[in-house]
């Protein structure tokens, strides 16, 4: 039998782990969110935790809800981002996404969703931030953009220093191809151009971050996120500070790695 390693190594902080498939790293990342869940119900009646969307998430989302002895009855889940003025009965919905991959999956004890149709976006905002700073999330799950994204912190968008928690965006073009791209709307014309979003600040406050970015789309801004300067230019570069982050990826989105030290 061949001998299949994971190989590891260590950018800043920023721990990574590169798996040999796609199913295989997503395995891994739920392994973790599963541990680190557990870990939080031996202390914790209520276990905050956001959720990203998307074709990176779903071999994480596909093992973790498929994991005994999670403590779902304790957690209380949000997501990151919604598009605006989008129905949730949209085939790009991630209201849409999160039912159909996890909260009809698993008992949570509640789920609190972003309404991108919501009459006041303002106000949505302010109050899903509200309950988002009372439930404290002490974990999240999370991808990253072609475009260095995080959420939909696009870099036009981007604030290391964000002074609010959830606002209202403009979605790049690049961002809105990958959406397009990765088969969620039937042409680009149809991708909304704004969006609702944690900000950086808000998603680097939570302790322990679970980052999964599969697939040979995602090669490039990997490389990037690895060795550009930290700045908003490449948002995702910011998860080199921080204290407990692991990115997991598959062969294909850590071919471009190849000049990088690893250490195993």
């Amino acid at each position: 039998m061949t001998n299949i390693t994971v190989k590891h190594l260590e950018c800043g902080k920023l721990k990574v782990e590169i798996h040999p498939s796609r199913e295989e790293a997503g395995t891994a990342a739920a392994k973790a969110a599963a541990a680190a869940l557990r870990e939080l119900g031996r202390t914790l009646e209520s276990i905050g935790v956001i959720f990203a969307t998307g074709a990176s998430q779903i071999a994480t989302l596909e093992a973790l809800t498929e994991i005994d002895s999670v403590p779902w009855g304790r957690v209380r889940g949000f997501h990151m981002d919604e598009y605006v003025g989008m129905s949730e009965d949209h085939p790009a919905s991630f209201r849409r996404y999160l039912r159909e991959r996890l909260t009809s999956r698993v008992p949570m004890r509640d789920f609190l969703e972003v309404n991108g149709t919501a009459p006041d976006l303002t106000e949505l905002c302010r109050d899903y931030a509200e309950q988002l700073r009372a439930a404290d999330p002490q974990l999240c799950l999370l991808g990253i953009g072609e475009n260095g994204h995080l959420a939909f912190n696009d870099p036009g968008e981007a604030d290391f220093k964000d002074p609010v928690d959830a606002k209202i965006v403009h979605l790049d073009l690049v961002c809105r191809q990958q959406q397009f791209a990765e088969g969620w709307f039937n042409t680009l014309q149809e991708v909304p151009e704004e969006a609702i979003t944690l900000t950086i600040p808000t998603l680097l406050r939570v302790s322990k971050l679970i980052v999964s970015v599969p697939g040979p789309r995602k090669a490039r801004i990997m490389r990037r996120t690895l060795q550009e300067p930290i700045s908003t230019e490449c948002p995702s570069t910011i998860l080199r500070t921080h204290s407990d982050a692991t990115v997991y990826l598959d062969r294909e989105s850590a071919a471009e790695l190849n000049g990088l030290v690893i250490a195993s």
